[in-house]
């Protein structure tokens, strides 16, 4: 009985501290000043709001900034896991048309809001401005509460919603009939200090030549670029984001590939990435020198080390692709963004490379959804995949990982990269548990890795494929799968790829031993692909659980490779 009372009394205070006016300038707590938000988001497709942070490492919190062009009778803003307004972590503004009023909610299962007893978005300032009103309140990363969010390294799914209505409480909002929208940051910016540019760095921008974006919601759309003739050695050094005025909120994600040296030419293509008039060559162009998705700063490379590109085994030819996200369908609307390459002839001490870690890209490895029949509608689970890389080739002095680009297809749901050492876990290189394959991005680490010979590096993914009917298989279609990490290290040594998969014999035996113990015949003919194998399998719990087992305890083949694409002995 005492506690329920202390419940009662503090959820009493919490109210009373809650239910305050909000239209003064400040409130309890000090502001950070207007310059104390390097970070942004622009403006969203529907222009409603716009959003600055910063991170306050000390303080564990962060300091976020929105300004709402139009408030009308409030806002909700918050964090959920995949970006739904169902089980969300909320600050929520709102009016009854004569007072306004801040709080702490969360939401249930079915999307109904309710007012936290533990109230941890802190209201610092409300202001109104010419261009609207301006929000300022502060969250710490961990609150203990179990209603709330986990702010943590790797993306986060941003939520907000307008309403255009008075509402008398939080259980009057019905979240599924207000104007709503989502964003995918990194918030936990690695606090970084920006190094020192040389005096005769020059700039190149790789854009779009003023392509008019689809009227749909997604499109990929590649540029063919050319560097000049006889372009020598150079070294990127930084590169930026160049984004047309206007399009800030249709500008998903960019990167740029430069192609393989081994082809003199490229054709000069520009249009949708996935176009059947697109040139197949264009597949060759993979190595990534540049990525930047809707959130991130400006990307510097450390003082002793910079991207090769340009010179004797380079390839001239470069491929932009960019991601357009319209969800408004804007018809008409012009483009010519693209990135900005910093670079320098003076070399730097060493030359960076970049390392794909991970899953061959061959179908023997699945990810699980194997539905069993027996249980019923929508069964399945999320399967990790975990990929080992013993690391040859490496200088005594090992190498240094400073950056990271994690990567899978649409059911990649969770990848993380850990460092393994005399057969210990003992270091997380990157981990994003809330990872999204619509938010890819070349992230700096916090502090750089070093590498040994003999060391490993262990990539797991999980997925979820609870919506598909069939096997997923690994390979390069939308719907396989990749589990991939692209380290970005140096010196660069002559490794380039060092992936893993189960044994093709091991597979093949778990084929023979389906068709042993059930009645549908597998086939295992040579000829006969392992997607369509897997395709034939039919899958109850013996099935399933044979396969999980199988993958615990099979060997592994590994492929290390050098950029030449021969693999190492």
């Amino acid at each position: 009985p005492s506690f329920k009372l202390r419940e009662v009394a503090s959820m009493y205070f919490t109210m009373i501290a809650v239910f305050l006016v909000v239209l003064v300038v400040a409130l309890q707590g000090t502001a950070p000043q207007e310059n104390y938000f390097p970070y942004k988001l622009p403006r969203d497709p529907r222009g409603l709001l716009e959003l600055s942070w910063n991170v306050s490492y000390p303080q564990q919190a962060v300091h976020f900034q929105i300004l709402v062009k139009d408030p009308k009778f409030g806002l909700l803003f918050g964090m959920s896991d995949r970006g739904e307004f169902e089980n969300a972590d909320l600050a929520v503004l709102w009016s009854d048309g004569h007072n306004s009023y801040f709080g702490d909610a969360w939401s249930d299962e079915k999307g109904r809001l309710h007012m936290d007893s533990q109230q941890d978005y802190q209201l610092l300032e409300a202001q109104r401005a010419p261009e609207g009103l301006y929000l300022l309140f502060r969250r710490a990363f961990s609150t203990c509460d179990p209603k709330d969010y986990l702010i943590e390294d790797g993306t986060v799914h941003l939520i907000y919603g307008i309403l255009e209505k008075p509402v008398h409480s939080l259980h009057a909002i019905n979240t599924s009939a207000i104007p709503r929208g989502l964003q995918r940051v990194q918030l936990l910016k690695p606090n970084i200090s920006v190094p020192e540019l040389p005096s005769d760095m020059k700039t190149m921008e790789i854009t779009a030549p003023d392509v008019v974006i689809p009227s749909q919601e997604t499109t990929y759309w590649c540029y063919m670029a050319e560097l000049p003739k006889s372009f020598p050695k150079h070294h990127i050094i930084m590169y930026e984001p160049v984004i047309t005025a206007g399009n800030e909120a249709l500008v998903h994600h960019m990167e740029v590939f430069q192609c393989a040296a081994e082809f003199d030419s490229f054709p000069h293509y520009n249009g949708p990435c996935d176009a059947k008039m697109k040139p197949d060559r264009l597949n060759f162009c993979r190595h990534v020198l540049a990525a930047w998705a809707m959130g991130a700063q400006a990307f510097y490379y450390p003082e002793e080390a910079g991207l090769a590109f340009g010179g004797p085994g380079s390839s001239r030819y470069l491929r932009l692709e960019i991601h357009y996200h319209n969800p408004l369908v804007f018809k008409g609307r012009r483009d010519s963004s693209g990135i900005r390459l910093y670079y320098t002839a003076t070399l730097r001490r060493h030359d960076a490379g970049i390392m794909e870690l991970g899953l061959v890209y061959t179908p023997p490895v699945p990810s699980e959804r194997q539905g069993d029949p027996g249980r019923g509608e929508g069964s399945g689970w999320a399967q990790r995949l975990k990929q080992r890389c013993f690391l040859p080739a490496l200088p005594a002095a090992g190498i240094r990982i400073f950056a990271s680009q994690l990567h899978t297809h649409l059911a990649g749901r969770k990848v993380v990269t850990v460092l393994a050492r005399d057969g210990r876990e003992r270091q997380v290189v990157n981990a994003d548990s809330h990872y999204s394959p619509h938010f890819q991005e070349i992230r700096m680490l916090k502090e750089v890795v070093p590498i040994f010979p003999g060391d490993e590096l262990i990539t797991t993914c999980t997925y979820n494929t609870e919506d598909r009917s069939r096997a997923t298989v690994g390979g390069f279609g939308i719907m396989e799968e990749m589990c991939v990490n692209y380290v970005h290290y140096y010196p660069q040594t002559q490794l380039e790829l060092c992936k893993s998969a189960v044994d093709p014999g091991y597979l093949h035996r778990y084929f023979n031993l389906v068709n042993r113990f059930n009645d549908e015949e597998v086939c295992t003919c040579p000829q006969v692909s392992v997607p369509q194998q897997f395709a034939s399998v039919p899958w109850n719990t013996f099935n399933r659980d044979v396969l999980k087992s199988l993958y615990g305890f099979a060997p592994i083949s590994m492929h290390c490779n050098k950029s030449s694409a021969v693999r190492f002995p």
